[in-house]
């Protein structure tokens, strides 16, 4: 963060932009857009070294360190590193669904596949449901997930700070598997969508054989974890691999509602939307030294969702080279993550039009008792919805 950067980034234009995605594709060296195959191993391995020697270390906890040590500070920390260390071999799998780990298809895809099942992730389920979010991102109506509410009455306890808690909890840890399993935060389809479901509406018919072959590694990842319960005791199995899951299923849904949430962000209506503009709603955000176990999917998601084959080891040159182009455009909140993901929380309930935007924009916004206040304004009042109803406002 430089001197000059406010720590809330403010409203982007919503108007079309004189630059085009070529404009910025020019601007990008061209060495960016090659991928290498063992480039992409190297990181890979270094992460599944980590993963071992962490748990090589966990195997100590309980027989070398006092209980009060082991379960104060030993486990807790394996569970927070394990935890981000496989959140970025997540990051490095879903880079394989975005074709940019390998020249070679079936390298990304084999890869892909084997990662995510076993971070127990439908691997071509949700690469297909993923492309669709890049091909709607911030639109009203096609968007895939993390979709917006149009409705205060939607949420109707949201004001009060118990349920935002409670909300934050049951998100942080379920909403993944959530929206797997009943697409909970996704767009609405005709009937009942989830991602293990082959005639889902979500997928075509041509991708069916993929959502098979997911919710069959699943099936195999699951027996193997049941096994190692039932061999190595199940206390060994939630220690050694739910806990780390729990912490990854954290990161994911927390980095995943931070890029597509913030009080200055716009949505757009379908008369209104279009490809440039709705990847450009997003937000980059710092997760400290964590962004390089994540792997730079945090602080550098502008780039990716405009150029999203590129791999991850040239997204900070890319974001460099677009900057300048971008403008206003380029979005950066500088806040503490944590920080943020709850004031997010407090003032983002639900988006609808005001008379000074564009037609067919659409901003957060939230309640008082008495009062309809914009989520930017909030904002500026410190997060605090009852002051900015009371007159203070975004500039």
């Amino acid at each position: 963060m430089t001197t000059s950067e406010p720590l809330v980034c403010p409203r982007p234009p919503t108007d079309k932009p004189e630059f085009t995605i070529g404009t910025l594709r020019k601007a990008v060296p061209e060495h960016c857009f090659k991928r290498s195959t063992w480039r992409s191993f190297s990181y890979l391995i270094v992460d599944l070294v980590a993963v071992a020697a962490l748990y090589y270390a966990s195997t100590f906890f309980d027989t070398v360190a006092p209980t009060w040590l082991a379960y104060g500070a030993l486990w807790p920390l394996y569970w927070f590193w394990q935890g981000a260390v496989c959140t970025g071999i997540w990051v490095i799998a879903h880079e394989c669904g975005h074709g940019a780990f390998s020249d070679h298809a079936w390298v990304n895809d084999v890869v892909g596949f084997t990662l995510h099942s076993a971070l127990l992730v439908p691997y071509f389920s949700w690469k297909h449901s993923h492309r669709r979010h890049h091909s709607n991102t911030g639109s009203t109506a096609k968007d895939e997930v993390f979709l917006p509410s149009k409705d205060e009455s939607d949420e109707p306890l949201i004001k009060y700070t118990w349920y935002r808690a409670g909300l934050l909890v049951v998100q942080s840890l379920l909403g993944w598997p959530l929206y797997l399993l009943f697409n909970v935060s996704g767009r609405e389809y005709s009937r009942v969508a989830n991602h293990f479901d082959p005639t889902s509406p979500i997928f075509s018919k041509r991708g069916r054989p993929g959502i098979v072959l997911s919710d069959l590694g699943l099936a195999a990842v699951v027996y193997g974890l049941y096994k190692a319960g039932l061999t190595l005791g199940w206390a060994w199995l939630v220690k050694s691999y739910v806990v780390p899951y729990l912490v990854v299923n954290f990161w994911l849904v927390t980095i995943t509602f931070l890029q597509h949430t913030h009080p200055n962000l716009p949505h757009y209506e379908d008369e209104e939307w279009d490809w440039l503009r709705g990847a450009l709603a997003t937000v980059d955000r710092s997760y400290g030294i964590l962004d390089i176990f994540f792997h730079r999917i945090a602080d550098t998601h502008v780039a990716h969702h405009l150029f999203s084959q590129i791999p991850h080891y040239h997204a900070e040159e890319v974001t460099q080279a677009i900057k300048p182009i971008l403008g206003p455009y380029y979005s950066k909140d500088n806040r503490n993550v944590i920080k943020a993901l709850w004031q997010e929380v407090a003032v983002c309930h639900f988006v609808t039009k005001e008379p000074a935007s564009r037609p067919g924009v659409v901003w957060f916004h939230t309640t008082t008792r008495e009062h309809l206040v914009r989520a930017t304004d909030a904002a500026a009042a410190g997060f605090d919805p009852v002051k900015a109803a009371k007159g203070v406002k975004a500039e």
